[in-house]
C-alpha cells in the first residue's frame, strides 16, 4: 500500500506542476521519467547501503569537524555568556555559518568550487535535457547561495528569456546554500539532509521542465562566469561579514516568526479552542499523505509543512526536533527531507532583491512571476519527501 500511494503522491505532484504549464506540447517526458528514477536509485544508494552509509557519514565527519574548528573562534568571542551546560541557537547552530562562509570563499577565491560547478553542471546538462547554464546554476546555488549565484551571472542576466531566468530562480529556490547546511545537522540527522540535497537538485530540474518547457539555442548557450577581482584578504573579509549577516538575519527572523507563530497560536487557542499551527495542519494534511505519512500523523506533519512554507526551514526544523511529537522515524525522514529548501514565502524577496540588483529590468520580471517560482519549488519539496518514502 505505501508503494500505491507512492507512485500516486508522484503523479499528483506532476499533474499540478503541470496544470501550471506555460506551454504543455514542449514537455520533454523522457528526461523527467529518466531523473525520477535517478532519484529513486539515489536514494536507495544514500540510504539503504552500506556505501551510502560510509558517504553518509564521511560527510556528517567533515561538518562536525567544521564545526569544532568554528567553536574556537566562538569560544574565543562569547566564551562565558552561557551558563554551563547550556548551548545558545545562535552560538552553536548560526554562528558557525561565519567560518563555513569564509571556507567557501577561499574555495571560490582558488577557482575550487568554479571548476566543479562547471563540471557538475555540464555533466547534468546531458541529462535534464537544459542548457548548460541552467545546469551549472543549480550547482553553484548549492554551494554559493541563492543569492550570490546571480553574481557570478550578472553579465548574462540581462541577455535571458524569461522561461530561462525562471528555471535559474526556481533553481536557486529549491536548493540550500553549503554555508548553512552545518546548521541543519544539528537539528536533522545528516543522512536526510544530503539526500534532500542531491533529490532536490534533480527535483528542480523535473518540476522546471513540466511548468516551464522551452528549448535552448545551441548557439545561446554560453556559460560566462564572472569572477570578482579581489585580493585574497578583501574576499576573505566579505566571505566573514556575510556569513556574519546571514547569522544575524537568521537569528532576526527566527525571533520575529516565533514570536508570531506563539502569538496567533494563543489568540486561536482562545477564540476557537483550537491553535493556529492545528488549523494549518488540517489544510496540509493532504499533503502529507500524499508524501507517504500515515493519517495518524498528517495534521501534525502538515502544521510543520506550513510553518516552512509561511516562515522557514529553520522555524519548522526547531518546531519538528525539539517538539512534542511522537512521529515514527519514517515520517521523520520524509519530513526532513522536505524541509531542506528555501521554499518559502520569504525567498521570494531575497531572490528579487539579488536579481534586482544587478538588473533592474530582469528583478521586475522575477517579482512577476514570484509566486509561481514558491509554487513550483514547493513541489520541488513534496517530490523529495515522496521518492524518499519509497525507500524508508
Amino acid at each position: 500500500m505505501q508503494y500505491v500511494i507512492s507512485i500516486l503522491g508522484i503523479l499528483v505532484v506532476l499533474f499540478l506542476a503541470w496544470l501550471a504549464s506555460s506551454n504543455r506540447k514542449e514537455i520533454k517526458f523522457i528526461p523527467i521519467i529518466t531523473m525520477i528514477i535517478i532519484q529513486i536509485l539515489l536514494s536507495l544508494l544514500l540510504l539503504n547501503t552500506e556505501f551510502g552509509l560510509i558517504i553518509i557519514k564521511g560527510i556528517a565527519a567533515v561538518f562536525n569537524k567544521l564545526l569544532e574548528y568554528a567553536s574556537e573562534g566562538i569560544t574565543f568571542v562569547f566564551g562565558g555568556i552561557a551558563n554551563e551546560g547550556e548551548a545558545p541557537f545562535f552560538l552553536t547552530v548560526l554562528l558557525p555559518i561565519v567560518f563555513i562562509s569564509a571556507l567557501i570563499g577561499i574555495l571560490q577565491h582558488l577557482k575550487i568550487l568554479p571548476f566543479l560547478m562547471k563540471g557538475i553542471g555540464l555533466l547534468l546538462s546531458k541529462v535534464n535535457g537544459m542548457g548548460k547554464l541552467e545546469s551549472y546554476n543549480a550547482v553553484a546555488s548549492l554551494m554559493v547561495g541563492q543569492s550570490e549565484v546571480f553574481i557570478t551571472l550578472k553579465k548574462q542576466l540581462g541577455l535571458l528569456s524569461n522561461q530561462r531566468l525562471y528555471t535559474l530562480c526556481a533553481s536557486a529556490m529549491s536548493t540550500v546554500s553549503m554555508s548553512i547546511v552545518g546548521a541543519y545537522m544539528t537539528m536533522l540527522e545528516p543522512k536526510y539532509i544530503v539526500t534532500a540535497l542531491v533529490l532536490n537538485l534533480f527535483g528542480g530540474f523535473i518540476i522546471a521542465t513540466i511548468i516551464n518547457p522551452y528549448k535552448v539555442d545551441p548557439s545561446e548557450d554560453i556559460l560566462e562566469i564572472q569572477a570578482e577581482k579581489q585580493s585574497f584578504f578583501e574576499m576573505l573579509g566579505e566571505y566573514i561579514l556575510d556569513g556574519f549577516k546571514v547569522a544575524i538575519i537568521v537569528g532576526a527572523m527566527l525571533i520575529g516568526f516565533i514570536a508570531l507563530m506563539a502569538g496567533f497560536n494563543h489568540v486561536f487557542e482562545l477564540l476557537f479552542n483550537v491553535s493556529f499551527q492545528t488549523i494549518l495542519g488540517y489544510l496540509f494534511a493532504p499533503i502529507a499523505f500524499i508524501m507517504g505519512i500515515p493519517f495518524s500523523e498528517a495534521v501534525s506533519a502538515g502544521s510543520i509543512m506550513a510553518t516552512k512554507l509561511l516562515t522557514n526551514e529553520f522555524v519548522a526544523m526547531l518546531d519538528l526536533s525539539g517538539g512534542n511529537y511522537h512521529f515514527s522515524e519514517r515520517t521523520m525522514g520524509i519530513l526532513s527531507v522536505f524541509l531542506v529548501s528555501f521554499a518559502n514565502f520569504s525567498s521570494i524577496g531575497i531572490i528579487v532583491g539579488a536579481v534586482k540588483s544587478l538588473n533592474e529590468k530582469q528583478g521586475n520580471a522575477v517579482a512577476r512571476f514570484g509566486l509561481k517560482l514558491l509554487y513550483g519549488a514547493t513541489l520541488v519539496s513534496i517530490l523529495s519527501g515522496i521518492i524518499v518514502s519509497f525507500v524508508l
